[in-house]
């Protein structure tokens, strides 16, 4: 996103993708770097996004650009999120960190180990932690439309915990957060703080696709972040209606 969302080159199937998001993404778990301070992704080695060869290339897809719409990503949200608690007059205090990771159990969470090929938001130690190798064969692979939705949902994690919001069912509070990460990312949009390319949508809803549930996952299901029909139907009510529609009193 210039900050701007930038299409990389045309369309293409997600379904290879679809196996490594479907779990991955969005999840909210009970002294380290920065994303533009984040270890280098492993160029050399396959992809962490299983079944997936080769890249969208046209230009737009180095280590630096991936870094530094992290960043972006970040920073626009934190000024978003400081103009919407302001305006209620409430205090905002930024999610303290976001840690990029490599392994599986570098980094825990309340003691709970957190997996490769994952993104969260730990409300134990308020940070955002990623799997660098893993988010950055997305963002080569499907764009940094992408990127910025996933910085998005985990960062509508750390709002929920602040406002004190909790549902009985995971499904609830992932689909809120999908709905708080459109409308962050809407509300942007018309603000003029992100500029979106032609695609950019298309680019959003295919993504959003590939990170639905197994159609028989139980939606009650202690894990369970909503089918792909449900995510994107949350996603874009918060884009196009922003935060009205998300529930959030």
């Amino acid at each position: 996103m210039t900050t701007r969302v930038r299409r990389r080159g045309p369309g293409g199937s997600l379904v290879g993708l679809a196996i490594a998001l479907m779990v991955a993404v969005g999840c909210m778990a009970g002294g380290a770097p920065d994303p533009a301070n984040a270890p280098a992704p492993e160029q050399s080695r396959r992809s962490a996004t299983a079944g997936v060869e080769g890249t969208r290339a046209d230009g737009t897809d180095t280590v630096e650009e991936f870094q530094q719409d992290l960043a972006d990503a970040r920073s626009v949200a934190e000024r978003y999120w400081a103009a919407q608690f302001r305006a209620s007059g409430q205090r905002f205090q930024p999610v303290r960190r976001i840690i990029p990771y490599q392994r599986s159990g570098e980094v825990a969470c309340g003691g709970q180990e957190i997996p490769r090929n994952n993104a969260v938001y730990c409300a134990a130690g308020d940070y955002i932690a990623y799997d660098v190798n893993w988010s950055f064969g997305a963002f080569r692979q499907i764009g940094d439309a992408f990127v910025f939705y996933l910085l998005g949902h985990e960062y509508a994690h750390g709002i929920q915990t602040r406002l004190g919001i909790h549902y009985t069912f995971t499904i609830q509070q992932e689909l809120q957060a999908d709905c708080m990460a459109g409308a962050f990312l809407g509300d942007s949009v018309r603000s003029k703080a992100l500029r979106l390319d032609d695609g950019d949508l298309a680019e959003f809803r295919e993504g959003l696709l590939a990170v639905g549930d197994d159609p028989n996952q139980p939606w009650f299901a202690e894990d369970s972040h909503g089918t792909a029909q449900q995510r994107t139907a949350a996603f874009f009510r918060g884009y196009e209606q922003s935060l009205d529609a998300c529930d959030l009193t």
